[in-house]
């Protein structure tokens, strides 16, 4: 897979391109509220191998997810601990990622074999409008080789990764700086698992004062 399409902005047509690349088992780069970030389809396990190798990522090291909307975790996560709720009603969309158990469906590439997966509901339009546009959520780990930075814009995309992604949606340049923050829950309690752009300190605020 070589033919790359770099659009100047988001058009419908670019969105509708984007799809067929993700349908089709391709890689999309596409812009976030931090960093861009690299999608395929999650339950196309070629796809998956590919985006793998593609960043030369360890199989051991989950994959996060963007939705459209909290009830398509519905066909991702096993359960839903109670305080998440309250933390999706806060935060998405938002740079706010939530580590469900993950469904027994989910490929174990996927999950890194830990049985959880990561989501959030991105609060960039590009990436809500392609998640949208796919009807299903989609793969969101950063737009990076392993060890080098995560790319901004999409230049950063093809000099880092050249042709090797079919469709990069060009949103202009980002936020970068910080990751979402990402949260677990573990023995009733919700737990940081990495900092990030919402300080824990103001999600335990949110908690407290549930």
């Amino acid at each position: 897979m070589t033919n790359r399409a770099v659009e100047p902005r988001v058009t419908d047509k670019a969105l509708a391109q984007a799809c067929t690349v993700l349908r089709t088992g391709g890689v999309v780069a596409f812009p976030t509220e931090t960093y861009y970030g690299l999608a395929v389809d999650p339950f196309n396990q070629a796809a998956l191998s590919r985006l793998f190798a593609l960043k030369g990522r360890s199989s051991d090291k989950p994959v996060l997810l963007i939705a459209d909307n909290p009830s398509q975790l519905e066909t991702l996560v096993a359960e839903i601990p109670p305080p998440f709720t309250l933390l999706m009603e806060r935060f998405w969309p938002g740079p706010l990622t939530l580590v469900f158990p993950g469904a027994a469906a989910l490929p174990a590439l996927l999950t890194g074999n830990r049985g959880t997966i990561g989501v959030r509901v991105s609060s960039h339009p590009v990436a809500r409008q392609l998640v949208r546009a796919f009807g299903r959520p989609i793969t969101a780990t950063s737009a990076n080789l392993s060890g080098h930075s995560p790319a901004v814009g999409a230049s950063g995309v093809c000099s880092q990764l050249g042709l090797e992604v079919e469709a990069v949606l060009d949103g202009g340049e980002t936020p970068g700086g910080q990751g979402s923050t990402l949260l677990g829950y573990q023995e009733g309690k919700v737990c940081l698992l990495r900092a990030g752009v919402i300080p824990f300190a103001e999600i335990e605020a949110v908690l407290a004062g549930a």
